[in-house]
């Protein structure tokens, strides 16, 4: 468990190039509650739009995103809901399906996902945006950025932040931020794929099957 008082002082945020107004990607609540506290704190102006057609199944999907809209509510932000086209997204990774966790597939996604944000971002004045995906230790960085800012680079003008949420002792309060809330624990990244591959995983090591909708941060706590 973490402990809050060795967690550093969340750092004062400025986006860059002086700009002061940012589209959040959220892929979910436990990922972007300390992006989105981050922000606030810093007096950064920001909505949060959630486009996350990869996750699957349809349940999962609406648990995750009730998630990330109950938490903007409460701090009363601005949540833009996306389409769940789930079919396009299977069209656009069709032929990765067994590809590992972190290789092209997971570009491929990035890549869909960002591509809308930016497309929303371009139509309704926001000439930045940034993604809470990156403060996960499960996710390449690289990675991420790279598919952002070639997201970015269609529209003239429009920048990908590349802040690194992990730092300053992120990774921590993002823990603190999920206990806190008690917000719903996922234990998978998201699509059918990763699903499967979870699954396989956790058979190998006897252990049982993920179950949607169970889990939640600070459970064990309570329980115990």
């Amino acid at each position: 468990m973490t402990d809050s008082a060795t967690t550093p002082a969340r750092p004062k945020l400025a986006l860059p190039q002086g700009r002061d107004t940012v589209l959040l990607h959220s892929c979910c609540a436990p990922c972007s509650g300390e992006v989105m506290e981050a922000m606030l704190a810093s007096g950064i102006r920001y909505a949060v739009f959630f486009y996350n057609p990869n996750i699957h199944p349809v349940r999962e999907y609406e648990i995750r995103k009730n998630e990330n809209i109950r938490f903007c509510e409460q701090h009363g932000i601005e949540f833009i809901d996306a389409d769940y086209d789930v079919d396009n997204w299977f069209e656009r990774v069709k032929g990765m399906e067994n590809e590992p966790e972190r290789g092209i597939r997971c570009t491929a996604c990035f890549d869909m996902r960002f591509e809308r944000t930016a497309l929303y971002a371009h139509e309704h004045g926001y000439d930045t945006f940034t993604s809470s995906l990156g403060i996960s230790r499960w996710k390449d960085m690289n990675q991420i950025n790279g598919c952002g800012e070639r997201a970015a680079a269609r529209y003239p003008g429009m920048i990908y932040w590349t802040y690194n949420w992990r730092k300053g002792g992120g990774s921590a309060r993002m823990i603190e931020i999920s206990k806190r809330e008690g917000f719903y624990q996922q234990e998978y990244c998201g699509c059918v794929y990763s699903l499967r591959d979870t699954n396989r995983h956790r058979r190998a090591q006897g252990r049982e099957r993920i179950k949607i909708g169970v889990k939640y941060y600070g459970q064990e706590e309570t329980l115990g």
